[in-house]
């Protein structure tokens, strides 16, 4: 499906469907500018607190990466919206981000592709690539280190080298600047602080989508 609005340069939408599994179909969408150079699939915060495809942070980011060039794939992980399936506690959601990864590369195969993820969706990003040995380049999004709400980060020996990046706040609820410090420091990643800025990011939509931008354009590469 294609969304168009009147304005000739605004981003196309297409809504489409993930194949995971025969039980698991993932309600997904593109946004792509008209002169797209790469891909970033997005992944969602917490599915057991509310996280979506479209909360306001997703929405915003992905509307500056398509500002600049960048595709967009985001998708609503199994058991949210109208994906089938059900939690599976950061297991088969891993499944799911492999599924769409696979989508965006199969879809556009000429073009690089990186990851990109809020929290829950950082953390199990990088669970993904860890499992499967993946070195696209990622940005992580306010990634918990140590939290009972979202399952623990890999540890570093099982990460392959890659472009990684952090992004949090330094008033962040669920993750301290000198956890995601050292953490991203034993995995070789960048980190980047906002004064002001907690879990949500209210009003900084600009500043994390900048981050992202900086983190990806230029070096996202072939899988």
């Amino acid at each position: 499906m294609h969304l168009v609005g009147e304005n000739p340069l605004a981003p196309v939408i297409e809504r489409t469907l993930i194949e995971v599994s025969e039980e698991v179909l993932l309600e997904a969408r593109w946004d792509k500018p008209e002169d797209l150079r790469s891909i970033v699939v997005f992944c969602h915060p917490h599915p057991q607190h509310r996280g979506t495809m479209t909360a306001p942070l997703m929405v915003g980011v992905t509307a500056e990466l398509v500002r600049v060039g960048i595709g967009v794939l985001r998708f609503n992980f199994r058991g949210v919206g109208k994906s089938s399936g059900v939690w599976s506690s950061g297991e088969g959601e891993q499944d799911d981000i492999g599924s769409a990864i696979d989508v965006a590369i199969s879809t556009h195969p000429e073009l690089a592709i990186g990851i990109a993820g809020w929290s829950f969706g950082a953390a199990t990003s990088l669970l993904w690539q860890a499992r499967e040995g993946s070195s696209l380049p990622w940005v992580g999004i306010a990634p918990p280190v140590f939290s009972d709400l979202t399952p623990s980060l890999p540890d570093p020996a099982e990460l392959p080298p890659a472009s990684r990046t952090f992004i949090v706040g330094d008033r962040d609820q669920f993750v301290t600047v000198g956890d995601a410090t050292v953490y991203a420091e034993s995995i070789g990643a960048s980190i980047h602080v906002l004064p002001g800025s907690d879990h949500f990011f209210h009003f900084r939509f600009d500043k994390v989508a900048a981050h992202v931008i900086a983190a990806l354009d230029g070096t996202v590469t072939s899988a």
